[in-house]
């Protein structure tokens, strides 16, 4: 147990350090079109004074005219930028401590959210070192944690299983092994992704549908990124508002971390559980269809067997031979 909580803890401060090296990168430098953008509000601000100054009142109607030329080349130069990416954030608003963590988070368990990309060139050489180190320690995670559930859910699953019925014996008299059915795997992951749609809806002011979506959408890794955990009110959000520990958006996030990890491993737990029921009747199967075998290849010798003395020979197929 000392080794699963190492590898869990190691994982969770994998996920905490990338997040502090992330905003500490991603904020030194704010994008371009941030700066292209005040620098064209500036830019707009002074050619609607220089119009103002120049048509004063007694122009009025060459003065509109003028304006919203203006206007016009503002709201074209703007749609450009927004839809290159810029949502009018700046960078540490961008990457604020609950957004650098998801971020991390869905690197190392491979979801890949896309709401959220590295745009410096050294934030791109982290993510690469990153994602080469996290994986493998994503995947040891995986492991370990599925066996160590896994163990402990087909414990707690015999003992309800030995309190309710008698246990069965083989034919030899032994205990006969208890395996947690795929039915029954499939019930604790079904509650566990309502449990989330239940959650993210009330935190997230989602509504059931997108929050049963995006619970089923990040258990199986996809994550388009279309809804994305902890973003909601970050958009208007100052960055004093973000880091401070008492708003509520550093709780939900925590939460969010916490359920998809531990959802993470859960599907490892049904995976090893399930794995474990196929193999049993893999063997039992197997063993079923040696013994079939053996029964038509002895029914079928003794068939083909000749005749014995006083035997009617026409019965036995070999004397035709």
């Amino acid at each position: 147990m000392c080794t699963q909580v190492g590898v869990g803890g190691l994982v969770v401060g994998y996920a905490l350090v990338g997040a502090v090296g992330f905003m500490y990168i991603e904020t030194k430098t704010d994008d371009a079109q941030v700066h292209s953008i005040k620098a064209l509000v500036r830019a707009t601000s002074l050619d609607l004074w220089d119009l103002t100054a120049d048509k004063n009142i007694f122009h009025e109607k060459s003065w509109r005219s003028d304006v919203d030329w203006v206007l016009k080349q503002f709201q074209n130069n703007v749609t450009i930028a927004v839809k290159s990416g810029y949502d009018g954030r700046t960078a540490a608003q961008i990457w604020s401590f609950p957004a650098a963590l998801m971020f991390s988070l869905s690197i190392i368990t491979m979801i890949g959210f896309g709401n959220l990309v590295p745009k410096t060139p050294w934030g791109k050489a982290m993510t690469v070192c990153y994602a080469v180190f996290g994986i493998p320690l994503y995947v040891l995670y995986f492991m370990n944690m599925g066996k160590v559930m896994a163990q402990c859910f087909r414990w707690i699953y015999t003992r309800m299983y030995e309190c309710t019925s008698d246990r069965p014996r083989t034919g030899d008299g032994a205990w006969k092994r208890i395996t947690v059915p795929a039915t029954t795997c499939a019930y604790v992951l079904l509650t566990y992704v309502l449990i989330g749609t239940f959650m993210f809806a009330n935190w997230e002011e989602w509504d059931y549908m997108d929050s049963f979506y995006f619970c089923m959408t990040s258990l199986c890794k996809i994550g388009f990124g279309d809804f994305v955990p902890g973003a909601t009110g970050l958009e208007n959000s100052t960055v004093t508002a973000v880091v401070d520990p008492n708003q509520d958006s550093q709780i939900r996030l925590v939460a969010n971390f916490v359920y998809l990890l531990f959802g993470l491993g859960l599907i490892a737990m049904v995976y090893n559980l399930v794995r474990e029921g196929f193999r049993l009747k893999y063997s039992t199967l197997k063993a079923d269809m040696r013994l079939c075998l053996d029964q038509v290849h002895l029914k079928t010798t003794s068939c083909f067997r000749p005749a014995p003395a006083g035997r009617d020979p026409r019965f036995y197929p070999v004397d035709y031979i």
